[in-house]
Formats: C-alpha cells, structure tokens, sequence
C-alpha cells in the first residue's frame, strides 16, 4: 500500500488541474485507491506496481513543471486483500466508526 502526494511546485496556489491528471491515471490502473485531502493512496499486489504508479504520477507531472513535490509512504505486507478496509474495519472495532 502506498500513499503519496504528489504536485507541481510552479503553478501557484491551486494545483488541483495537475492532481486531477494523477488521480486520473491511479483510477486508470484498476487498483483500488482513495483519494484524500492530503495524498492519494493506493492499495497494489507489488512494490514493484506501487512505484510504477509513482513514478507514472511523475511522468505526467514533469512536463508541465520545472520542480515537483513528492510525499511518499509505503505499508509493506506480503498478504493481498482489502487492507485498507481492513485497517479502517480494525479501528473501528474498538471505538465505533470514524468517518461521517
């Protein structure tokens, strides 16, 4: 799993037009993902598939700019499944549910 934010640092206060492109292309892969105010995050079978993606957020962004911003964070678990939904499922055992 990995969640990364990632924008241009040239293209003034509002950089959603180029996360838009990135977050257009994390929905292309057909791996499951979330988007969140801070970072995108995206659930692979691989490392080797989660910086594919990376580095594709990376080539769409490096024409459009002379210096990008990139947050990167990985959980590495050799185990498939919803380990997104897992994680939130497991938290909300304990205190009930955390999004409104």
């Amino acid at each position: 799993m990995v969640s990364f934010a990632i924008f241009p640092t040239d293209k003034g206060i509002s950089v959603s037009e180029y996360v838009s492109k990135v977050v257009e292309n994390v929905r292309s892969s057909g791996f499951s993902y979330k988007l969140t105010p801070m970072s995108t995050i995206v659930e692979t079978n691989t490392m080797e598939e989660a910086l594919q993606i990376v580095n594709e957020s990376y080539q769409i962004l490096k024409p459009h700019s002379e210096r990008i911003y990139l947050s990167l964070t990985m959980d590495i678990k050799h185990e498939t499944g919803s380990r997104m939904e897992q994680k939130i499922q497991s938290v909300e055992s304990k205190i009930g549910l955390v999004t409104k």
